[in-house]
Formats: C-alpha cells, sequence, structure tokens
C-alpha cells in the first residue's frame, strides 16, 4: 500500500517548483523573524524570568502563522481552507485533547524510576528547577499554597490544563500549528507519513533554539537543551500530525498543542532527583513515553484502521 495516497496531498496539482518555493520562503521567513525577535528581546536585557518573556513567547508562537498567512493568501492567491481550519469536531479532539495529559502522567511515572528521583510531596525538586524562571513574587506565592496544601496544586494544575489546554492555549498554539500542521504538513505530504513528520519534527525543533538557549524548558542545561528540545519534537510530531490527518483538521493540532503546554509541568509537580535532560516530559524520561505511544498508535493504525496511514 502507498502511505502517501493517505495523508492529505492537495497540493499535487500545483508544479512542483512553486511548491519548493513556498516552503522555501516560508522557512527563511518564519526563522528570520522568529530568531530575530528572540535575539533583539535578549539584546534589549529580557530574560525568561521576565514578565515580558510571556508576551514575547506568545509573539514567537504567531510568527509562523502569519508567515503562512502571507504567503498562502495574499502572495500564491491560494485558500487557507486547505491548510486543515475545520470546525467540524470529531473523537480525535477528544484525543487531541486527553492524550497530552496521559503523556503527562506517563512520563511522571517513568521519571520516578530515573536513577536518583524519588517522589516527593513537598514539591522541592520542581520548585528548585524552575525557581530561576519565576519572579520573586511568584516563587514566595507558589511556595505558600504548597505549603497549605501541596495536593491541591496537583488538582488545580490537572483542572486548569484541562480547561486552558483547548481554550486560551489553543488560541496561542494555533499561531504554531497553522504553520507547522497546516502550511508545512500540506507543502510536505508527498514524501509520506514517517518522513514528513521527521522533517517537521526537526524545523519545528530548530525553531525554539532562541528561546531553549535562553534557559526555557532547560534552564540546567540550556545549550544541550537544543539538541534535546529537536528530539522531543521529532518524537511528539508523529502523534500530533496522526491527530491532525484523522481529525482533518489544524483545530485539532492546536487543541492538543495546547493541552501539552498546559499538563506538561505535571510530570514534574512531585519529583526530586535527576536533571532536566532524564526527567519530565522534555526529559528522556518524556522521550521514552512518547515511543510507547508512537508503537501503541502505530500498532492501532495498522490493526484497526480501514485506511493506515502510518
Amino acid at each position: 500500500m502507498d502511505k502517501t495516497s493517505n495523508v492529505e496531498r492537495t497540493e499535487s496539482k500545483v508544479e512542483p517548483g512553486v511548491m519548493k518555493n513556498k516552503t522555501f520562503y516560508f522557512l527563511i521567513l518564519t526563522f528570520s523573524f522568529s530568531y530575530l525577535l528572540a535575539a533583539t528581546y535578549y539584546i534589549l536585557g529580557g530574560r525568561i524570568d521576565n514578565i515580558g518573556f510571556m508576551y514575547m513567547a506568545i509573539l514567537y508562537m504567531f510568527i509562523p502563522m502569519i508567515i503562512a498567512i502571507i504567503l498562502q493568501k495574499f502572495i500564491y492567491k491560494d485558500s487557507l481552507n486547505v491548510l486543515g481550519i475545520n470546525f467540524k469536531v470529531n473523537r480525535w479532539w477528544v484525543v487531541a485533547w486527553l492524550l497530552p495529559l496521559f503523556l503527562a502522567l506517563l512520563s511522571f511515572g517513568i521519571s520516578l524510576i530515573m536513577p536518583g528521583v524519588h517522589f516527593s510531596s513537598g514539591m522541592e525538586g520542581f520548585i528548585a528547577r524552575f525557581s530561576g524562571s519565576m519572579t520573586s513574587e511568584q516563587l514566595e506565592l507558589f511556595k505558600t499554597q504548597i505549603e497549605s496544601a501541596p495536593y491541591l496544586i496537583f488538582i488545580s494544575t490537572l483542572i486548569q490544563g484541562l480547561i486552558f489546554g483547548p481554550t486560551i492555549n489553543a488560541v496561542a498554539a494555533f499561531g504554531e500549528e497553522l504553520g507547522w500542521r497546516g502550511f508545512l504538513q500540506k507543502q510536505w505530504s508527498y514524501m509520506g507519513f514517517w518522513k514528513m513528520s521527521l522533517a517537521i519534527g526537526i524545523i519545528w525543533g530548530l525553531w525554539h533554539a532562541p528561546i531553549i538557549i535562553q534557559g526555557y524548558n532547560y534552564p540546567q542545561n540550556p545549550v544541550i537543551g537544543v539538541f534535546m528540545m529537536i528530539g522531543f519534537c521529532v518524537l511528539f510530531t508523529p502523534l500530533i500530525v496522526y491527530v491532525r490527518i484523522r481529525s482533518g483538521s489544524v483545530i485539532a493540532a492546536a487543541i492538543m498543542h495546547g493541552s501539552l503546554n498546559a499538563t506538561a509541568g505535571l510530570s514534574l509537580l512531585f519529583t526530586m532527583g535527576g536533571s532536566d535532560l532524564t526527567v519530565g516530559s522534555t526529559g528522556l524520561a518524556g522521550f521514552i513515553a512518547m515511543a510507547m505511544v508512537n508503537l501503541g498508535l502505530l500498532a492501532y493504525d495498522r490493526k484497526y484502521s480501514k485506511k493506515p496511514v502510518m
């Protein structure tokens, strides 16, 4: 069976040279403006523990969407609908919402069996790991909340993740997803599922580099963290690409991405020891969790799908 035929390929009617040019312009413009924004923020004295980082990061996330819209609609005069802007809800939207939570909890469980890592009800490890990315006011408030009721932090984080993931976070994530799983996935769909996922994953990971090098996600190892983030994106991309294809909507991909960002912290709340390279959703534990889910999804697709795409 030709797996490529099961991946969306409506761009096949367009000349190959036009497709390559669109992809080239998208990558050059997206990376140029993104890297310039991150560099400008840093040069002007901005750091990840500043409140301004959040606003910079949100703007950073919308750059792929802005470039995709400009190229698709205004330069090449093509429809935006072919990028997967579809609000028809189906069961894969639920998968997009809940799968990141499962990944976070699985990553937490795997983290606890890593060497030198143990359960910590007082969340000392979480505080030590992320104190550098919090303002002093945020840190003190967090410590006060933990002292009063540590498990309420878990419950509130869980509830907030389930609510904000598919709503507020998904809106911000849509800025990325229209670029990666909308525009770029359409441009590269001719590659077939796995090659396309690998290519998008590498590009997506490299795009994060200016943020990661400043200490985001890997504050203990920012340089190695750049390569870790590429690995994370490569492993997560097949999952979100699969949901994007099955749901028929880039909105579902945005919900999945938003839910990932909203629930990933659960994988670290009660861990003590290890490093940002080994524990949590973005560490080795998360890599193992994503590899397991990828294998599970592959088995599901091959055995139960009428038209396998993996």
